[in-house]
């Protein structure tokens, strides 16, 4: 009898532990189907949002706080040929263009057109180290709460947009196609094509 009833409630300690487990399986099984239908969602709402600026139309006007001290307002530079570039440091594709953006921005500065660095989801202390690392002298600020890079709906970084004088999103040609953005590093070449074309604008009238 005795070693009958230690085998019945090994038993009953194997089906218990066999039955916890099961469980186990299948709440991490919900919850992971869960999360996967969450992800699928949010993937739809943001395609379903879609938008963002377009070609010809107004660019979101802005107010970026500078490292360097002081505000920059986007709607203050109508009548020059703006570049908006959103990078963070921790981006390593940022790191592939920041040079060749800071190398244009010398070029071009004095011809009537403007940079601006837009900072995404970065400390401050890290920015700070990234732009002395590459030199960078354009202005630079962070976007406090994400506010400028959800009204410019950017779908990671970097990104970069051109303005035209007179405040519209200008297209950026992309493999033989006008783009509203540069998703991916910007070339020098790109650089220059961009707003030599823009200038040429500008100068006719």
């Amino acid at each position: 009898m005795g070693a009958m009833s230690e085998v019945a409630v090994d038993q009953t300690t194997t089906e218990k532990t066999a039955g916890g487990s099961n469980r186990r399986l299948l709440v991490f099984g919900g919850a992971l189907i869960a999360l996967i239908a969450l992800l699928v969602l949010l993937a739809a709402g943001l395609r379903r949002a879609g938008g963002g600026p377009e070609i010809g139309k107004p660019a979101p006007d802005f107010t970026l706080e500078l490292y360097d001290g002081g505000e920059l307002t986007l709607s203050d530079l109508r009548g020059q040929v703006v570049l908006i570039n959103f990078w963070a440091s921790w981006c390593d594709p940022c790191r592939d263009e920041a040079s060749a953006l800071e190398k244009v921005w010398r070029e071009y500065k004095d011809r009537g057109v403007v940079f601006i660095g837009v900072d995404y989801v970065d400390l401050e202390s890290s920015a700070r180290a990234y732009l002395a690392e590459f030199d960078i002298t354009y202005p630079n600020g962070l976007d406090k709460g994400q506010k400028i890079s959800r009204a410019y709906r950017i779908r990671g970084v970097p990104e970069t947009f051109f303005i035209d004088k007179n405040g519209n999103i200008a297209p950026i040609i992309v493999n033989g196609k006008p783009q509203d953005r540069k998703i991916s590093p910007i070339t020098e070449a790109e650089l220059r094509a961009g707003l030599d074309r823009l200038l040429a604008q500008e100068e006719g009238g």
